[in-house]
């Protein structure tokens, strides 16, 4: 009988790294909201709003990196590494967010924003906990096995209890799902091999954008209709807010836990999610949003709990 080692995060803080994924998720649980207000306001389609916030994502971090280089000290010169070994984490995590960001926009405009964002970030936890004990020979222990089965439990309530949901919806969501599982995953390994995070993040956006221009030049790359300035400004709110502050931390965060633990701790962006899309957008609330919401963050605090609880074991 062969021996699994578990890998464990070999830098930081885990205490440190959840946090960042806290706010990661809040970050991300208006993504869904902005995007439908997008929708709402102008006649933009999905390929353009991911390809406008892959662009101004890279054009915004890119500044600040430029600025942060200029100010290190000339006593410590930036260490320039080789591609050779980095190219396929690098391409692959760009990729990767590049069909999670456009599937979840389309699952939004086809299904809402609730469901879009429960189904996706629902999916993601089991496809990246099956990834990581593939690739990363990662194992999840019972408290991170348990914490995956709460997910799939609260997920099959919130979308067991909607009638209303579109399978093509449905189905985007969970090809978003498997994009999202990709870049945790080729996030997680580049960050292990001391791939610094804004790098990581920077390569993802500029791929993506190289990989969206085409089909969202075809699509309709500018709005034409409605309230444009007010599109444009939830546009230029998803560039800054959820890409350029938010992928930093998520990256950062994900390389000090385990790769299902960064993907559970997600789910925090779904619930706000659904918290938004009742009180923003006015979409029902039901029993099953409730209940299934409830599950979702009792999944995620234990897992938490679990992992601050191992790091402390290990210092």
């Amino acid at each position: 009988m062969s021996t699994v080692i578990e890998a464990r995060p070999a830098t930081g803080s885990a205490r440190r790294g959840l946090a960042f994924l806290t706010l990661t998720g809040l970050a991300w649980g208006t993504t869904g909201a902005a995007a439908d207000l997008i929708y709402a306001a102008t006649d933009i389609g999905p390929m353009a709003v991911s390809f406008w916030r892959h662009l101004g994502g890279l054009v915004l971090l890119g500044a600040f990196c430029a600025l942060r280089r200029t100010g290190r000290s000339k006593a410590q010169p930036r260490e320039v590494r080789p591609l050779r070994g980095r190219l396929g984490h690098l391409v692959g995590a760009g990729v990767g967010m590049a069909v999670f960001q456009t599937a979840y926009f389309a699952s939004v405009e086809a299904t809402g924003v609730a469901v879009a964002t429960l189904l996706t970030l629902g999916s993601g936890p089991v496809l990246t906990a099956f990834g990581a004990r593939i690739w990363l020979g990662e194992r999840l222990g019972r408290g991170g096995l348990l914490a995956v089965a709460g997910a799939v439990a609260g997920l099959t309530v919130l979308v067991g209890g909607d009638a209303s949901v579109d399978p093509a919806g449905a189905g985007l969501a969970v090809l978003s799902a498997a994009g999202y599982a990709g870049v945790t995953l080729l996030g997680r390994s580049a960050g292990q091999r001391g791939e610094d995070a804004f790098t990581i993040t920077l390569w993802s956006f500029g791929v993506g954008a190289l990989v969206l221009l085409a089909p969202a030049w075809f699509e309709g790359l500018l709005p034409q209709g409605g309230d444009v300035w007010h599109g444009v400004a939830l546009m230029a709110y998803l560039a800054v807010f959820t890409t350029a502050v938010a992928y930093p931390l998520y990256f950062a965060g994900a390389a000090r836990v385990r790769a299902a633990t960064a993907s559970v701790m997600m789910l925090i962006e779904p619930c706000t999610a659904a918290v938004l899309a009742v009180t923003v957008l006015g979409e029902p609330l039901t029993a099953a949003t409730v209940a299934g919401s409830v599950i979702l963050l009792g999944s995620v605090t234990a897992l938490a709990v679990a992992e601050s609880r191992g790091q402390t074991r290990r210092g």
